[in-house]
């Protein structure tokens, strides 16, 4: 049985948290608004308000999280708001979310009280980073790679498709959601591609995420 099969059937012993409230612009948090490099430094448990730009949508990892949420990034740092509603968030939008930080398979993840919306945010850049150097110091961030593929793509169905790529500093696992409407199929050892996507870690295993198509290439 694969290890997300495992996981998951542990997760389902426990309580969907309530969908967050959808602020229209009008609510005032008070809790004051931090940078998401500082967010990401707090203990579980605190309760942080972040704000910065929407980099995937609403849902397309659900396969992988269990989840509708969607990553968002500042100037210092990236972060994952977990949420078991859609609430359409679109690449390219600010947010301000006031949540809890939790730990989500050892991944570090918002679970939000209040997402407000507003208008397009600050344009986000996928950073360039090695294929060894994917890990803790990125996770949260909208990444790039590049590299040729070590191990070919494998099924990991019914939550997606998995191969692993390297540039020559060590390998990354490229985890392809069922969402993402991908096609792993043209994928072969040996083949070079260059892929953006969420930077990520599923338990032990540190991995990047593309949103579409359009990050693979």
């Amino acid at each position: 049985m694969a290890l997300r099969t495992l996981l998951f059937a542990g997760l389902l012993t426990f309580t969907l948290v309530t969908p967050p409230a959808v602020a229209t612009g009008n609510d005032t948090v008070s809790i004051a608004t931090v940078s998401i490099g500082t967010a990401r430094t707090k203990p579980l448990g605190t309760v942080v308000t972040v704000s910065g730009t929407v980099t995937t949508p609403s849902g397309v990892f659900e396969s992988s999280f269990f989840d509708k949420g969607f990553g968002l990034q500042d100037s210092s740092a990236g972060i994952y708001v977990s949420t078991p509603d859609n609430l359409n968030a679109v690449p390219g939008r600010r947010a301000k979310v006031t949540g809890t930080l939790k730990d989500s398979f050892g991944f570090l993840v918002l679970v939000p009280s209040t997402v407000d919306f507003g208008r397009a945010g600050p344009r986000v850049h996928p950073r360039w980073v090695a294929t060894g150097r994917v890990g803790e110091a990125t996770e949260g961030l909208l990444v790039r790679v590049a590299g040729r593929i070590t191990r070919a793509p494998i099924s990991d169905l019914p939550y997606g498709h998995k191969f692993w790529i390297s540039d020559g500093s060590g390998e990354i696992q490229i985890f392809v959601n069922t969402q993402t409407g991908i096609d792993v199929a043209p994928l072969e050892l040996g083949q070079v591609v260059r892929v953006t996507g969420l930077s990520g870690q599923f338990d032990t295993s540190y991995e990047v995420l593309p949103r579409s198509p359009r990050d693979i290439h």
